[in-house]
């Protein structure tokens, strides 16, 4: 497959059209979407900035200053006023309502831990921008994330990780399509976050040294058994807390509040380090042990999604990536019916956790991903 080279212009290279198109730009309010409309803007393109209003009113004002927020909000039209471009505040709380913060109420309540990033990017960045972008006659729409995009001679594309390994967020984007991919721009892939900075200050952005939010957008301090219970999505029940035997160590207040790989917060004195190994949903048990019982070196994949849209008929080597920030490891991947995927990893790997995101690569490439089920 022959690839199309690198179009350079302004700062940088540009995976992405050669003549100038009209860009939607998803402005979260933060210093990467800022950056990423002025490099678009210099490069030529026609630029529209829009947020997308996610919060529900109760968020909004215990989050004030992360992308669910309304100062974030002031900080994109700020940046959008400056750059001389337009600036739309669309409302999709009741999207975001369902397909994020009900899938993660969901899947707590299941025992599994979630990754509503990548939801929020299928659904809402990825399905709820493009629409808008169809509806302003935009040809293409930009985020800034740290990830790159490879357009073929046949009008497929593939997906890279960003060329900073410290900021790749390939990993969050492993589910979307070759349709969403083929209108994606990614400028921020060949850059690192201080490139990043130095754009949004050259170009006088009130964002350029903006602290960065690592936490869950609509979880104030990080206290997602908190958000959950105050915003009514969950509400304590008492269960037992067993080792693998099912011998009675202790109590909990409900397996929504824990995560496989836990070891603060248990409650229980043993006398020796103990680690949540498995929740059990069904039985509303928190499975605890010691640290070689939270290696595995196979497990299952769920709803297993193929950048390419067609995905391997056999076996295949890869590196496998449990969790964003894990290095990954090697491992042989066989498809199976029904969208799953068995994981063969070359050696254990430490918590691999149900309801996290599993993520394959080939190099940089990112092959397809899906769902951790069981392990």
């Amino acid at each position: 497959m022959n690839e199309v080279k690198d179009t350079v212009v302004g700062r940088g290279a540009v995976h992405g059209p050669a003549r100038p198109s009209r860009v939607v730009v998803g402005m979260s309010g933060g210093v990467d979407s800022s950056a990423t409309a002025a490099l678009l803007l210099e490069q030529g393109h026609e630029v529209i900035g829009v947020t997308l209003k996610l919060w529900p009113q109760d968020c909004s004002a215990r989050a004030e200053d992360k992308c669910c927020g309304p100062q974030a909000v002031m900080d994109a039209r700020s940046v959008c006023s400056r750059l001389g471009i337009p600036f739309y505040l669309v409302d999709e709380a009741g999207e975001f309502q369902q397909r994020v913060i009900g899938y993660f109420a969901d899947e707590y309540r299941a025992g599994r831990t979630p990754n509503p990033c990548v939801m929020c990017n299928q659904h809402l960045k990825f399905g709820s921008l493009l629409r808008r972008a169809d509806q302003l006659g935009a040809e293409y729409i930009a985020t800034g994330h740290f990830a790159r995009i490879e357009r073929h001679d046949d009008g497929s594309v593939s997906l890279l990780r960003g060329r900073d390994p410290r900021k790749d967020q390939s990993y969050f984007l492993f589910s979307l399509r070759q349709e969403q991919l083929r209108r994606a721009l990614f400028p921020l892939g060949d850059k690192t976050k201080a490139d990043t900075r130095a754009v949004a200050r050259e170009s006088g952005l009130r964002t350029a040294d903006k602290e960065e939010s690592m936490e869950i957008c609509f979880v104030p301090d990080n206290d997602y058994g908190g958000f959950l219970e105050g915003s009514g999505l969950v509400a304590r029940h008492e269960g037992d807390i067993v080792d693998a035997s099912g011998r009675v160590l202790g109590r909990h207040q409900g397996v929504e509040f824990f995560t496989v790989g836990q070891r603060r917060g248990l409650g229980i004195a043993a006398g020796r380090p103990l680690y949540v190994v498995r929740l059990d949903a069904a039985r509303n048990q928190v499975v605890v042990g010691e640290e070689p019982e939270l290696l595995r070196d196979r497990w299952r994949v769920a709803s297993t999604s193929w950048i390419d849209g067609i995905g391997p008929r056999e076996e295949v080597g890869c590196t496998a990536q449990v969790r964003h920030g894990h290095p990954g490891v090697a491992a042989l991947v066989r498809p199976l019916p029904g969208g799953v995927t068995e994981v063969v990893a070359s050696e254990p790997v430490r918590a691999v956790t149900p309801g996290q995101a599993c993520v394959f690569y080939d190099g940089d490439r990112v092959l397809g991903g899906g769902w951790i089920t069981q392990a």
